[in-house]
């Protein structure tokens, strides 16, 4: 007489390690699926707050109110004299930012340099600059040319402002 083995159960076949588990897996999965077809939606992040387009020269002691740390929170830089509204930016540019340091100053110095550090000059000429760095500066500028509104000129000492019209074109250079 030869002894066989019971035929295995249901509950032995879903209790074994490898079928429980994929069971607890599939029921965690059914969890997820059904819990975000019944959540209610999560509110989306209030729309940032679109500040009016800012048309004007600045000097260097104006462009230091654009720190982001205004009401507003504005934040604007300049490189090689071109002053850009970096607001949309602001996790890189404003308080707290690996780049607060360039904002509300003229930039041009430490991004050529590769330092993080505004010109804390009244009017840096930047003539002091290799090649290379004034290269590195330009390629800057074309990228924040590209990527962010201007506002206008850096005035230097004794110069004196633009006067901008509503329908003078935002990426017009102005030099």
């Amino acid at each position: 007489m030869s002894q066989t083995e019971p035929e295995p159960t249901l509950w032995d076949e879903l209790t074994s390690p490898v079928n429980f588990t994929l069971l607890l897996v599939i029921a965690y999965l059914i969890y997820k699926i059904l819990r975000a077809k019944f959540e209610p939606e999560s509110e989306a992040a209030p729309p940032i707050q679109r500040l009016p387009k800012l048309r004007k020269d600045l000097t260097v002691q104006e462009l230091k109110k654009y720190d982001g740390t205004q009401p507003d929170g504005r934040v604007l830089l300049a490189v090689n004299g071109v002053i850009f509204d970096v607001t949309r930016g602001k996790s890189f540019y404003g308080p707290g930012g690996p780049y607060a340091a360039f904002a509300g100053t003229d930039a041009t110095r430490g991004l050529a340099t590769g330092t993080v550090a505004g010109s804390d000059k009244e009017y840096d000429d930047v003539s002091d600059l290799t090649p290379d760095e004034v290269s590195a500066a330009k390629e800057w500028e074309e990228q924040f040319t590209g990527k962010y509104d201007i506002v206008g000129r850096l005035l230097k000492p004794g110069e004196s402002p633009k006067q901008y019209s509503d329908d003078e074109s935002e990426g017009k250079k102005t030099q």
